[in-house]
């Protein structure tokens, strides 16, 4: 039995020590996030022939009930994506006549996952990383519901996996589990998995023509129809499809962004949640093109044997594109930062930049959450010996790359003075990853954003787990168990007790509070006032919450 198949399992017995969320109070059940309240012997898992079913337009769908909360998992919400479907528009599912067994994640989309477990030891104790089954049938979306076929309308959160747009799945780590957040807060969670990589951002539009004209954008065309699949069946799964929140992480942070200016998806969600990756630009349709080019020479093919690329197995196909695009960036001393497999601005499907030089018109009535972690990439977690570097080995680490930048150069000295001056009870290494941190591109979309009506809502997570002697720092995706209400889940991330529980609760309630209102306050954080750029108002996120005004303001300058 493969790895993450044990972790589903343990992850249900470890539920169902975490229950009892929907009779009481949210302030109340967050006290406890996932801990038990309930009879040790009470039944906890409920499934049969007759337990969980509800209807799709393509046919019955059976979960089971965990805990008082509905799953289903890897309802099809696209057909498969092989074969004359690569590199196409996604397709209906093939309707189904028989009840669908919705009781397993659905594939992860094609990605290079080896060695992910027995390559990272490090990685894979402090993420635990779910993959399974890898296949172009991916095209799959989970629902986690308090009850079904009851006519009541909850808020809708659709949670976009992060992962880059080349990797990741829907319950990659266990704090993308919807069940507390859906119980706690009587609300529907969806989570999608959805093509990536050579296979979802190949650009084959200036080789091929017309018929191939929307293989750069397909992975985020995927994610159109999973919220058109919401819109036209969560009702029957508890949910409104009037009240959808889009939301995501890192790579998924990029894709809510994406999304935003995609006139496709207009009017099939109604607020955003950015995490750690924000995106205000889009690839370049010249340079995406040029990758397409690359890839049919390096096939040895014309424009008029490109179908053949649909023949090929997937990991051929990766090889072959990977190849290509390496030698691409060889001959035209692209740098690596410079793009790859990623959605691109083509003029129809993204007509234009997200959020550059402006904000697009097509979320212009989008209230947006957008949240960093403090310390996000460099703490020396595994590298214990670099919390006592000196500072003056911090610019050589800044010259060529910084987290999230291209490097800085000739800068590098005066941007490490700079945070030293604002920061001067930070360690150089928290330096170097205050640098890396993805504040900078935070407040450009903010800023953008906020010339809109809607309001924008900005925070900054800086809570500090104590593991690992302390290094971790408020990493490159920590933040995401505390808003879903899986801190004890994800008890890696956070050591698990009170603290990270009691500061959950009141960011789930916020998160809460914005699916249903599109205002996050009044869930249990301090008065969280609306981003200006004039201001920079924040909600810190630690033990103690409270409101600041843009504290880094002064070291991002000399970021330029």
């Amino acid at each position: 039995m493969k790895a993450s198949r044990r972790n589903f399992f343990q992850t249900m017995g470890a539920g169902a020590l975490g229950v009892g969320f929907s009779t009481i109070p949210l302030t109340a059940a967050c006290n406890s996030n996932n801990q038990s309240s309930t009879e040790e012997d009470e039944q906890n898992l409920f499934i049969g022939e007759e337990i969980a079913i509800t209807n799709t337009e393509y046919g019955k769908v059976r979960g089971y009930i965990l805990n008082k909360v509905y799953h289903f998992l890897g309802i099809p919400y696209g057909a498969p994506t092989s074969g004359t479907n690569r590199f196409m528009p996604p397709q209906k599912p093939k309707p189904w006549d028989n009840t669908f067994p919705a009781l397993y994640w659905g594939n992860s989309a094609p990605q290079i996952i080896d060695g992910k477990y027995s390559n990272n030891a490090f990685g894979a104790f402090r993420d635990h990383w779910n993959y399974d089954d890898v296949s172009e049938d991916c095209l799959r979306i989970n629902v986690f519901t308090p009850e079904i076929n009851d006519n009541t309308k909850r808020p809708v959160l659709v949670w976009m996996h992060g992962g880059g747009y080349t990797a990741g799945n829907g319950i990659e780590h266990d704090g993308y589990n919807g069940e507390n957040l859906a119980r706690s807060g009587d609300v529907v969670f969806c989570s999608v998995n959805h093509r990536l990589g050579p296979l979802g951002f190949s650009n084959f539009a200036g080789v091929a023509g017309e018929k191939y004209k929307a293989s750069g954008n397909v992975g985020m065309l995927d994610l159109v129809a999973a919220l058109e699949w919401v819109n036209k069946n969560i009702e029957n799964f508890g949910g409104d499809p009037g009240n959808v929140t889009i939301m995501g992480q890192s790579g998924g942070g990029a894709k809510v962004c994406t999304i935003s200016a995609m006139p496709a998806a207009k009017g099939l969600f109604h607020k955003a949640v950015v995490l750690s990756g924000t995106a205000s630009k889009s690839g370049d349709k010249d340079y995406s093109e040029k990758i397409g080019a690359y890839i049919l020479k390096e096939a040895g093919l014309n424009a008029s044997q490109i179908d053949k690329l649909q023949e090929l197995p997937w990991k051929e196909y990766y090889a072959l594109a990977n190849r290509a695009i390496t030698k691409l960036k060889a001959e035209t001393g692209a740098s690596g930062v410079t793009g790859g497999f990623s959605p691109v601005m083509d003029g129809e499907i993204i007509p234009q930049h997200p959020y550059y030089p402006e904000a697009n018109p097509y979320a212009a009535d989008i209230p947006m959450m957008i949240c960093s972690t403090v310390n996000e990439l460099g703490m020396p977690w595994t590298n214990p010996e670099l919390s006592n570097i000196s500072i003056d080995k911090i610019p050589n680490m800044i010259r060529n790359r910084a987290g999230f930048s291209a490097g800085f150069g000739d800068k590098s000295e005066s941007v490490v003075e700079a945070y030293a001056k604002v920061f001067p009870d930070k360690s150089p290494i928290e330096i170097y990853s205050l640098i890396s941190s993805n504040r900078k591109n935070t407040v450009l979309v903010a800023n953008a954003k906020s010339k809109q009506a809607p309001p924008v809502y900005v925070a900054w997570f800086g809570w500090q787990p104590p593991l690992f002697n302390n290094l971790m720092g408020a990493f490159h995706c920590l933040d995401i168990c505390f808003w879903f209400l899986n801190t004890e889940r994800m008890i890696t991330h956070t050591g698990g007790g009170s603290k990270p529980r009691t500061l959950s609760s009141k960011m789930a309630g916020a998160l809460l509070q914005f699916m249903k209102k599109g205002d996050p306050n009044g869930g249990g954080l301090p008065q969280w006032d609306v981003y200006t750029p004039e201001k920079g108002e924040l909600m810190y996120l630690d033990n103690v919450c409270e409101l600041q005004n843009d504290p880094d303001r002064e070291a991002r300058k000399s970021l330029g």
